[in-house]
């Protein structure tokens, strides 16, 4: 049975659930949501520690309780991708995408093959400025669909794991929210499906609570 449906007393962190939700990552980003902190933050931390140990692996952490604007996300997303300094934008040169796409490559060792992204209180985000937070899960997913189905160069897949409570929920409830759309950009078609062909970012919504057996 399945250790995402089973239930018991026993608390998260005795249960051996990290690779069913890795393999989840194979085709979605994960929307995990909890209304108790403290199991939030484990789920996080158990994550994040699980996809490290594997190999050809990076895991990038974003902590949502200093994420205001533009300029607290840049500043975080700087210090986990090494790359060229980084401008306040999402698009075009040295902007926010740009970073997404960058790859370092070292000598004598295999380029990563996967890179996830653990974004803690992800919520936190959606309260200040929910447009903002659309913008850059859009930009997130747009590049994971865009190194998949796009670019030529050696794969690397994509994934985000967003993590917050019942307001991140509800955002996942809104059909034009980027859960299940990608960004209004004002053309007949968003950008990133003109660019990737997929009609909707791959998520899939998880309730941390029903990880305990």
């Amino acid at each position: 049975m399945s250790a995402l449906s089973r239930h018991s007393e026993q608390p998260l962190f005795l249960t051996d659930w990290q690779p069913e939700v890795t393999q989840m990552l194979d085709e979605h980003h994960l929307v995990a949501t909890s209304d108790t902190p403290r199991r939030r933050l484990h789920f996080a931390a158990s994550l994040a520690q699980f996809l490290e140990s594997l190999r050809h692996t990076e895991v990038c952490v974003f902590y949502g309780q200093f994420i205001r604007d533009l300029d607290s996300f840049c500043h975080q997303l700087e210090r986990a991708i090494p790359g060229a300094p980084l401008e306040r934008r999402i698009s075009g040169p040295r902007s926010v995408t740009a970073m997404l796409r960058s790859r370092q490559t070292y000598p004598g060792r295999a380029p990563n093959r996967y890179r996830y992204y653990i974004w803690h209180d992800a919520d936190q985000l959606v309260r200040a400025d929910q447009a903002l937070f659309g913008r850059l899960v859009d930009a997130i997913a747009g590049v994971a669909a865009e190194a998949e189905y796009v670019d030529d160069d050696a794969l690397l897949i994509h994934r985000s794991v967003f993590i917050g409570g019942g307001l991140l929920d509800v955002y996942a409830d809104d059909a034009k929210g980027q859960f299940q759309s990608w960004h209004d950009d004002g053309h007949d078609e968003p950008f990133w499906e003109v660019v990737t062909g997929i009609a909707m970012p791959p998520t899939r919504r998880l309730l941390i609570d029903s990880l305990s057996i």
